[in-house]
């Protein structure tokens, strides 16, 4: 074991049962299930974090009550089918010598009813921003069947293989919306005093603890401060967590924060948010609890982690994005190799942002995540007869095919003209709050580094210089370039580009519009650059609002929030039609009516990019095999060319 991660690779006892380790695979969406119930996706998924050392899982939610569908993917608990779903899954995880839980939950009012075509329950007739529906307040019969829900759910759980359940109360569940003084406005036994609002969740592990008994775990997850007035604050919470261990029906304490509606983006922060930053309320409950305490927040690194352990912060350490990103983090860094680890950037893209919109959980710098069967740990096949691979361009496309490539045995050769490998990623992490957006670059240099790849910085590779190669197969990944669009005007020389503003030494006069087509980083970013710049910045979108990308992020409610206070001026609903001089003219997308900003010194076009696909053209029926993947195939984001790279460095 390395020295310097003794407190994280030493055991711990939770109840009556001991953690190998203190690295959690914390609840969290997956969208992973098939019909309501737990699926094989999920088993390969869980497991493939257990493989790499973590010492428990927590399964994300599953329900207890038929009332309850705040998604359409929730698994129906409830179900007994569940149960020989859930030994698939428990089977696969206990034989890499990983505990695993399971969270159990009812959403309550911030569930819909829009599935089920039943009331929402809640607390009272409170009714949540986010779904707007107003729940039905639950009499006593309603609350006794939830009770009865969570308890038969509990013995399916054990009955299904795990080692110990969760009671989720925090920010989406009917026991925080019981707890929570803002959405329980009851004068019986279960609203009014903190040991009223208290009652649901003591009767709830009360009804548990009778059926699945002493040996098996039970913890519950608190939500450490909701953020909202009128809501639970941090002091609050700590005596909510001395009732929860007085009760002597609880074995650990799981922490979060914020609630899933109102305070959504502080739930899973993102880049803006530092580092570690809720672990200040994990230590404050620790401080007054003698129960295990897991802590959360944008903990990335087994360095960062130790510390918070030693620290005496928390026993546990709870990294979701962590272990998506890199499954392997605990045993890499077990072994001495945290160098290797494949950092999280926190950018939400494609495990939050995707599970937000109905899909299946991703990640942009791992693309195995949520296809861990076929593309998982061990699942690459070494390549039958191994080929001389060219791979034009060294962006992170380019990067990911020439490492996948070389894994499987193919002699590869990556071509990159400028200077440093990265492309477009090192523009894009020049933005302010994107700074850790270049641990794509990081990572993949880090992995194509211990390859055997023949690497050449400032090459810049021709039709000819590569035919001269005779190289089996080539595989184009020349990204993209800016372009502005075909619109009066836009060719001025007081016109530039986002790319320009970010690469080249211009000057940019006082007053500046930024065009945003893109509704993502590009033009709120920049925005703020210029705006700490001291220039006097409006965002011009033909979007319902500025910056309409950035909600699926969790990046909007911050940036509007940095636009406010530093005077960026954010007008939606126009769409550009002409710039002549200092004149910019647009037009509302909804009246008609044509707008003129005048005296505007500088215009900044946030627009989309255009494939740089000539090479492939040029080398079109020219060598035996020829693929083109990421932007110069078509513009998008990072993880479509990582994506391409992953799956054409399999098939070559």
């Amino acid at each position: 074991m390395p020295k310097r991660f003794k407190q994280l690779f030493s055991p711990i006892r939770i109840g009556n049962m001991t953690v190998p380790n203190r690295i959690v695979f914390p609840a969290h969406l997956t969208n992973l299930a098939e019909h309501n119930l737990p699926s094989e996706r999920q088993a390969y998924y869980y497991a493939e974090r257990a493989k790499g050392g973590c010492g428990l899982v927590i399964t994300e939610e599953q329900s207890v009550h038929p009332t309850d569908r705040a998604y359409e993917k929730l698994i129906d608990a409830f179900n007994e089918e569940v149960v020989p779903r859930y030994r698939l899954i428990t089977n696969m995880v206990h034989q890499y010598g990983t505990r695993i839980f399971a969270q159990i939950n009812h959403n309550g009012l911030q569930g819909s009813s829009i599935h089920t075509r039943l009331p929402v329950w809640g607390p009272s007739s409170v009714p949540d921003p986010l779904f707007r529906e107003v729940p039905k307040e639950m009499d006593r019969i309603d609350i006794c069947d939830l009770i009865k829900g969570f308890a038969k759910v509990a013995s399916l759980v054990k009955e299904g293989g795990f080692d110990g359940l969760e009671l989720q109360s925090s920010h989406s569940s009917i026991l925080r919306q019981f707890l929570s003084p803002l959405t329980n406005r009851r004068a019986d036994e279960y609203g009014g005093s903190p040991d009223k609002r208290f009652r649901l969740v003591y009767e709830v592990a009360e009804s548990v603890r009778r059926v699945v008994g002493r040996d098996f775990v039970v913890g519950i997850r608190l939500s450490g401060e909701e953020f909202v007035d009128g809501g639970l604050e941090l002091v609050d919470v700590v005596e909510i967590a001395q009732r929860v261990e007085e009760t002597g029906l609880f074995d650990y304490i799981n922490t979060s924060v914020g609630i899933a509606t109102h305070t959504l983006f502080v739930v899973e922060g993102s880049m803006c948010m530092p580092p570690g930053y809720t672990v200040y309320m994990t230590s404050a409950i620790r401080r007054k609890v003698n129960l295990p305490v897991i802590a959360v927040g944008r903990i990335k690194d087994p360095i960062q982690a130790e510390r918070i352990l030693a620290q005496g912060h928390a026993d546990l350490i709870g990294m979701v994005r962590g272990l998506i990103a890199d499954p392997e983090l605990p045993k890499k860094a077990l072994n001495g190799e945290e160098g290797s680890i494949r950092m999280c950037l926190s950018c939400n893209q494609d495990c939050i942002g995707r599970v937000g919109i109905n899909r299946s959980i991703g990640c942009v710098q791992n693309p195995a995540a949520g296809k861990e069967k076929v593309w998982g740990t061990g699942t690459l096949i070494m390549a039958s007869k191994p080929k001389r691979v060219l791979v034009i361009g060294g962006g992170p496309a380019g990067m990911e095919v020439a490492k996948v490539a070389a894994q499987r045995g193919h002699h590869v050769s990556l071509l990159e003209m400028e200077a440093e490998f990265g492309g477009q990623i090192n523009v894009a992490s020049k933005l302010p709050f994107r700074a850790e957006f270049g641990d794509i670059t990081r990572n993949l240099v880090n992995e194509i580094n211990g390859l055997e790849i023949d690497l050449r910085l400032s090459c810049k590779a021709t039709p000819e210089s590569i035919l001269n190669e005779c190289p089996d197969t080539v595989v184009v990944a020349t990204g993209s370039c800016p372009q502005r669009p075909p619109i009066s005007g836009c060719e001025q020389e007081n016109v530039f580009t986002v790319w320009e503003v970010l690469t080249e030494n211009i000057f940019l006069g006082e007053r500046v519009l930024i065009i945003d087509q893109l509704g993502f980083y590009q033009a709120s970013g920049v925005a703020e650059q210029l705006s700490d710049q001291g220039k006097k910045v409006e965002v011009l979108s033909p979007a319902l609002y500025v910056g309409q990308g950035l909600g699926g992020t969790l990046d909007l409610e911050m940036w509007y929030k940095r636009a406010r206070k530093r005077g960026i001026t954010l007008t939606p609903n126009y769409s550009l039609i002409g710039i002549e001089g200092n004149a910019v003219r647009a037009i509302h997308n909804y009246s008609g009516q044509v707008r003129e900003w005048q005296n505007v010194d500088s215009v900044v076009l946030a627009a989309p990019h255009c494939a740089n696909d000539q090479v492939y053209f040029d080398l079109k029926d020219k060598v035996p095999e020829l693929y083109r993947i990421g932007d110069c195939l078509a513009p998008r984001r990072v993880d479509a060319a990582i994506r391409e790279g992953h799956r054409i460095g399999r098939i070559l």
